[in-house]
């Protein structure tokens, strides 16, 4: 089902799958502050609606992803509006960041600074053969504030993460798949239909077991084993005693599909 576009953003939503889409292709989906306020309200609509059970991240437009923040609409911007437009963006990252979905994001084209630090945000990145993924800020002098630094160290590793982020450069997919900054690479054109199937696939297993295991997975990077070991018993605790767990073994005995309570 389509939805509205506003300031740039447009949900859609299809049975148990909600799709966010950057939707300002004239402009290479560049993140303004209008854009930003309202990603950060239908990541927080997203978040709070139960039945939503995973999203897809993509974009609409032939060239790019998202080419990061907005620099035309920067360069008109004092310090005292820049400084007052960071915690717009931070809510705009950290709404995809912190969505309790699994997120799979559907790459085409140029994914740069924030565009790429969305994609980072996602638990499983598509990428068509047209991806081109980069964090250039520091060749305009700034550094990625959307997570990039953080996110790549985690999903790429120090050594990787300082070649992407000191060097500004840029990596196809061939490159991106070999860094880890992609999970699956498709034809051109296709990442969006590829990433509906994958999260298709994720919503037709148990709401409350795979929100549990991602709050685990999130968590536990980066922690000591035996405090991450122990996030995953909760996360265990919370499915086994869950009514979707007595219906999954119930459908499995009984070989049907299960129709999950929660």
């Amino acid at each position: 089902m389509d939805g509205a576009t506003l300031d740039g953003v447009t949900l859609r939503r299809d049975g148990h799958v909600a799709e966010i889409v950057l939707d300002r292709p004239e402009a290479l989906n560049a993140l303004s502050t209008a854009m930003a306020r309202r990603l950060a309200d239908v990541c927080a609509e997203v978040a709070a609606d139960a039945s939503a059970r995973a999203v897809v991240l993509g974009a609409a437009g032939e060239k790019a992803f998202c080419v990061g923040a907005d620099l035309k609409e920067r360069g008109t911007m004092t310090d005292a509006e820049i400084l007052a437009q960071r915690p717009v963006f931070r809510a705009a990252f950290g709404g995809v960041l912190n969505l309790p979905q699994p997120v799979v994001a559907a790459v085409h084209g140029y994914a740069l600074g924030g565009g790429c630090e969305f994609a980072l945000s996602a638990d499983i990145i598509v990428a068509d053969e047209s991806a081109v993924f980069g964090l250039p800020e520091v060749s305009v002098g700034l550094v990625p504030g959307g997570g990039g630094t953080q996110l790549a160290l985690r999903r790429l590793g120090p050594g990787r993460a300082a070649d992407l982020v000191f060097t500004g450069r840029r990596l196809g997919v061939e490159e991106a798949l070999a860094y880890g900054l992609a999970d699956r690479r498709v034809p051109a054109g296709t990442a969006r239909a590829e990433a509906l199937a994958i999260a298709e696939s994720i919503a037709r297993n148990s709401p409350t077991a795979v929100r549990a295991a991602k709050r685990a997975m999130r968590l536990g990077g980066g922690t000591a084993l035996d405090a991450a070991l122990d996030l995953e018993d909760n996360a265990w605790r919370t499915a086994a005693f869950s009514a979707d767990r007595r219906e999954g073994i119930a459908a499995f005995n009984e070989k049907r599909k299960p129709v999950w309570p929660s």
